[in-house]
């Protein structure tokens, strides 16, 4: 039987996404795997990965993540982690956790953030980091995030203090930004020390899983993976007779009963079955539900 599903994958330090994509395709001996959100090779934690037919679905997972971040302060470097060159570096015992949380309110909401020069963000066709290591001067284009909560973990004072925050965030935020910028504001500049993602398209830390227990789990013929329909809860359901689902898989548009009110909807047969995405169009005279992606 062909594998399809989600894996919870504890990114390990040192790997980048497509490292993991590669090691996991491995393991399982199938090429179609794919991964929900790239996390720098310093960043551990939550790795949503897609196998089989689920890697259609990764543009439908949810936006929202969840970071454990601790920030360095005194010290600025090239590429606003400790993987970069150091730029600067200030002694500042004085600095207070109070000095800083009055600046966490500019960081909540809809922001304009500016992204790392070392970050795999295109511009005129090459990544940002590849222009970086050419030496070249590039003119990084602001981009508008969304930040939902920044909470305080724990203050460590001391020469170079450091502060470890919770963040929660929508998708194409920064938190390396996040770190550089608190750090200007503060006046003592900053850097990002350690980077931890606890959440990503619903799937939590907690429940993760990593490289040498899935192999393990392979091998033992134990390797359960995730419904590809779980991480997609957020969309609303939708449920056919047989006829039409029959109708729906052959690509036929079918009229939609309800009120509009979102695009994508899972999609289920007569035996409860996730069947893929549907979506609703407008039609000549009423809504249409036509196949977006189909699973089964």
């Amino acid at each position: 039987m062909t594998m399809m599903g989600f894996i919870n994958l504890n990114k390990p330090q040192g790997f980048s996404s497509h490292d993991c994509v590669a090691r996991v395709r491995r393991i399982l001996q199938t090429k179609k795997v794919g991964h929900g959100g790239t996390l720098d090779p310093l960043a551990v934690g939550v790795l949503p990965i897609a196998v089989g037919k689920a890697t259609r679905l990764l543009q439908f997972l949810p936006s929202k993540k969840a970071y454990r971040a601790k920030v360095r302060f005194g010290v600025r470097t090239t590429t606003d982690d400790l993987e970069g060159e150091i730029i600067s570096q200030k002694k500042c015992p004085d600095l207070k956790l109070e000095n800083i949380s009055v600046f966490f309110a500019d960081f909540i909401g809809n922001i304009e953030q500016i992204p790392p020069i070392y970050s795999a963000i295109k511009k005129d066709g090459k990544k940002l980091y590849e222009l970086a290591r050419q030496g070249k001067d590039v003119d990084i284009p602001s981009r508008q995030v969304e930040i939902f909560k920044i909470e305080v973990v724990n203050w460590w004072s001391g020469d170079f203090p450091e502060l470890e925050l919770d963040i929660v965030c929508g998708s194409g935020t920064y938190i390396r930004a996040i770190a550089r910028d608190l750090g200007e504001k503060v006046g003592t500049g900053a850097t990002l020390a350690n980077l931890v993602r606890t959440l990503s398209c619903t799937l939590d830390i907690d429940h993760s899983i990593n490289l040498e227990s899935l192999e393990q789990q392979k091998n033992n013929n134990q390797l359960t993976l995730i419904p590809p329909d779980l991480p997609l809860s957020h969309l609303p359901k939708i449920s056919f007779d047989e006829e039409e689902s029959i109708r729906w898989k052959q690509g036929q548009k079918l009229i939609f009963p309800e009120d509009h009110s979102q695009q994508f909807y899972r999609t289920y047969d007569q035996e409860k079955q996730f069947i893929g995405i549907s979506e609703i169009k407008q039609g000549i005279e009423n809504l249409i539900i036509k196949p977006k992606v189909v699973i089964l």
